[in-house]
């Protein structure tokens, strides 16, 4: 399969732009083209021993869940061992292609994956995605009624103001006089100066609306999941449930205030790998994540909400299984997808 029809094959399977606008996702590495892969290599961290391991089976592109190239980087050289993994996979012609929080996102991803481990529930994000492409542009709608009198110089004033979209002009009937319509979008910082200037003339000011353009949700799409179970379980049950779904013998477990480990779990809040920011303020009785602050892990006891921490990346390698097999069915066969044996949590219990 040609790299680039892969790239978009990725790309229907999860969105980037579901992606958070924090994250660096999409293909991160191309080497020169025409490229062809034949085998897609799946890791969740791309350390230089899963890189090796990745030569080693003659893989043409690594999926990377996290991506190995965050922040920017100045020079690539022999010197980091983020560096060599560039130097080393063009020069063995691997391309390297990470998905990260638009997995998170997806109805069929990394969060939905962890949700199996509480048994039966159903769920919803926590903090839905809205569609990307809907409204294109801006975040407001103004439309106002001009006269021929002053239409000319408003729409020419209109259009030196920066980050205006969409202006449409059509005849309209405003209480027996022939008038136009004048509808434009607009960011916010572009709306103060379209509000300044339509004020200046109160004919035109008092025959204004504005509208916030909303986007809408995408249904079971979104980062976190807040998940009700069909039947309450104690909460030492749910924590073997866990260990049991994400094959660990251990997790750090912090009961929350008036709670034991025999009280009942009806509603659990989840985000794979550090959830504080995700799961801050969700009324629940638990919140399962990868990593938490000290600080936020108090505060949830403080509010009655115990809390399981698996460690970061053990709440998402488990779902890399279930991603090769869904990746099978959408790529139609057509390459061979191998999943890291390599790959692994750089933390253990001594």
């Amino acid at each position: 399969m040609n790299l680039r029809e892969l790239v978009s094959a990725l790309n229907d399977f999860a969105s980037p732009s579901l992606a958070e606008s924090w994250d660096n996702v999409g293909l991160l590495v191309e080497p020169s083209p025409p490229h062809t892969v034949n085998t897609l290599f799946l890791t969740n961290d791309l350390t230089e021993e899963v890189m090796e391991e990745a030569v080693q089976k003659k893989a043409d592109l690594v999926l990377s869940y996290h991506p190995p190239i965050f922040t920017p980087l100045k020079r690539v050289t022999w010197k980091s061992w983020k560096e060599r993994l560039v130097v080393r996979a063009l020069e063995n012609r691997i391309g390297i292609y990470s998905p990260h929080t638009a997995y998170d996102a997806i109805p069929h991803g990394v969060n939905n994956w962890l949700t199996k481990g509480l048994g039966a529930c159903t769920s919803v994000p926590l903090h839905p995605s809205t569609a990307p492409s809907s409204p294109a542009e801006g975040t407001h709608r103004v439309e106002f009624c001009a006269d021929a009198e002053h239409l000319d110089a408003v729409l020419s004033k209109i259009k030196d103001i920066p980050e205006i979209s969409c202006l449409t002009t059509l005849p309209a009937r405003v209480e027996g006089e022939e008038q136009t319509r004048v509808s434009l979008n607009c960011s916010q910082k572009a709306l103060l100066e379209v509000v300044a200037l339509l004020s200046q003339n109160s004919l035109l000011y008092h025959k204004t609306e504005i509208l916030l353009l909303q986007k809408p949700l995408l249904p079971h799409t979104g980062m976190g999941r807040l998940c009700t179970l069909s039947e309450p379980v104690s909460l030492s049950a749910v924590i073997e449930r866990i260990k049991a779904h994400l094959r660990l013998p251990h997790v750090r477990v912090a009961v929350g205030a008036g709670r034991t480990l025999e009280s009942p779990v009806k509603k659990a809040a989840l985000c794979a790998g550090s959830g504080s920011s995700v799961l801050k303020g969700t009324e629940a009785d638990l919140y399962l994540t990868g990593e938490m602050s000290h600080h936020d892990v108090l505060d949830a006891v403080a509010n009655g909400i115990s809390v399981i921490l698996c460690e970061h990346s053990n709440t998402e390698r488990g779902f890399l299984s279930e991603l090769r097999d869904a990746l099978t069915i959408h790529l139609q066969n057509k390459i061979n997808i191998v999943v890291s044996e390599k790959d692994r949590d750089p933390l253990q219990v001594a």
